[in-house]
């Protein structure tokens, strides 16, 4: 029997068992009990070349790690206020319809702008006429461009670009149209004492060009209003055609005009089939239906088809002269009551001015010298013989628009850019139709 001296620990007799190494701690002394590392052995029945891991106490202890708080989550049916991401959600929800609110208010704010730009602006001379008129409804705008404290106005009428009949207005209106309009305005107007029409174009369609020029020629004749021309950087052919029964003609020194002339112009591209193996295939009732046709070869078109589109152009061309002539001769049977000096009396056509009408270009010092115009000079010595054949003073200048409609607010919302791609043939890139034209077609570009 074994006796054990106290204070000795017994040894285990058990050599499964490993020994529990004593636990570091305070020593019964209150000194601090230094526990040296011991030597590992393996156990006994380890592999050899396999480790013990080592003990505890040689290892190093991690240092402490508080957790972060976290809420305890009220469990409730449907969203609940402390899920994650809930609140990104509602803020991001909260932002959009503000937005949508600021917007919706902001359209409605156009919408009434517009709705008062377009019946109340302008109150005595806005969309109705001026006392006296009769109050008709005309649905434009006077719009004061240079003021006076004269009560006389001279109205201005733009004409610019080439001169169509094709719809300038989502509603259908065209060139011609609006020019009517405005003529009509000016002639119901007791105010308006004189017009001038400023001209920056190359021409246009004969029909478009036509109709102008009926439209100044009544407009004087019933009003007895003197219209006054003044040409920009262009005012050939169908641009002349329009200022031809004008009372006055003032141009530029350097204005580009003339062009009196008619011109039917395409492209026939026959040639191009037969490269690709594409050939026409047409059925007709009369020898002459497809007259112009551009996919017919040069030996197809007869000489019958050449003579019935030159003697066409040819009598439209008759029609350009007649009305130069008659339309300078008639400026000048007016102004021949004019004060002043004989320069105030415009100017006749030259007797060779025939010689000159044959399509060429003539510069606005060289129409002077034909006849073709009355005065050199630029818009505001246009406005000076206005002011002086009209016999007013310090008139203020006038201008006639289209107000904003709802109709043309949701045309311009809805409208989209076409991505489009142009390739530079060297050809004029006009869009024209079919037809005659009173056109320089190397200006319009």
């Amino acid at each position: 029997m074994d006796v054990t001296p106290p204070g000795d620990s017994p040894t285990p007799s058990n050599p499964q068992v490993p020994e529990i190494p004593p636990v570091q701690g305070s020593a019964p002394d209150g000194g601090r009990a230094s526990a040296q590392p011991q030597p590992s052995s393996p156990a006994p029945n380890s592999p050899s070349g396999i480790q013990s891991p080592p003990p505890l106490e040689s290892r190093s202890p991690e240092p402490y790690r508080a957790e972060p708080y976290r809420p305890v989550r009220a469990f409730v049916d449907g969203p609940t206020a402390g899920a994650p991401g809930h609140s990104s959600r509602r803020s991001g929800r909260g932002w959009l319809w503000a937005l949508l609110i600021v917007g919706a208010i902001g359209l409605l704010g156009v919408v009434g702008l517009v709705w008062v730009a377009g019946n109340f602006d302008g109150a005595g001379a806005g969309n109705f006429a001026a006392s006296g008129n009769g109050g008709r409804h005309d649905n434009l705008r006077e719009i004061v461009i240079d003021p006076s404290p004269s009560r006389d106005k001279i109205a201005i009428i733009d004409l610019q670009g080439v001169i169509s009949g094709e719809p300038i207005e989502y509603e259908g209106s065209t060139l011609v149209d609006f020019i009517e309009a405005q003529l009509s305005r000016a002639g119901k107007d007791s105010h308006v004492k004189a017009v001038i029409l400023k001209i920056d174009s190359p021409g246009g369609e004969v029909l478009a060009s036509d109709e102008i020029y009926k439209l100044i020629a009544d407009f004087q004749e019933s009003h007895d209003k003197p219209v006054i021309a003044s040409m920009g950087a262009v005012a050939a052919s169908g641009g002349y055609y329009v200022a031809a029964p004008c009372r006055w003609i003032v141009a530029n020194e350097l204005t580009i005009t003339g062009s009196i002339g008619v011109i039917m112009h395409s492209y026939n591209w026959r040639g191009l089939m037969d490269k690709v193996g594409i050939r026409p295939q047409v059925f007709k009732s009369g020898q002459l239906k497809d007259m112009l046709s551009p996919d017919k070869r040069d030996d197809e078109i007869t000489t019958e088809e050449r003579r019935i589109v030159q003697d066409l152009v040819n009598e439209t061309f008759e029609r350009f002269k007649s009305v130069v002539e008659e339309g300078r001769a008639l400026a000048q049977s007016r102004n021949e009551d004019n004060a002043g000096e004989d320069t105030d009396h415009g100017r006749p056509l030259a007797k060779n001015w025939q010689d000159y009408a044959d399509g060429r270009l003539v510069s606005g010092k060289d129409a002077w010298k034909l006849g073709f115009v009355d005065e050199l000079g630029d818009f505001d010595d246009a406005v000076e013989r206005a002011e002086k054949i009209a016999g007013i003073e310090q008139a203020k200048l006038v201008q006639y628009q289209r107000p904003a409609s709802f109709g043309s607010l949701f045309h311009l919302l809805g409208k989209s850019e076409e991505t489009k791609v142009k390739i530079d043939l060297g050809l004029p890139t006009l869009k024209l139709r079919s037809g005659l034209y009173f056109l320089a077609p190397h200006l319009a570009r």
